[in-house]
């Protein structure tokens, strides 16, 4: 445990976002799950709507720092050439 204040701060501070980052990427893997689904089932419609979604939340959480820009590119790539598949 810290002894310096600011360090205690900032415990504080990182589990905050620790669980903040955690609620971001369990929304964003249920969308992913669901999109899944719907190019299984050829609906190609619900699929591009949560394409749109997943999108949305990736790009957020570059800006956030949350994922990195490379792995959001790739991800939103590979989404991408699934949805073609239909």
């Amino acid at each position: 445990m810290a002894n310096i204040k600011a360090a205690k701060k900032k415990i504080k501070v990182i589990e905050k976002k620790n669980l903040i980052n955690k609620s971001k990427k369990s929304e964003i893997k249920t969308y992913i799950k669901q999109f899944n689904a719907a190019v299984e089932e050829k609906d190609k419609e619900t699929a591009e709507n949560l394409l749109k979604k997943i999108q949305k939340r990736y790009n957020q959480g570059e800006t956030k720092s949350t994922f990195h820009k490379n792995a959001v590119a790739r991800k939103v790539s590979s989404l991408n050439k699934k949805l073609n598949t239909i």
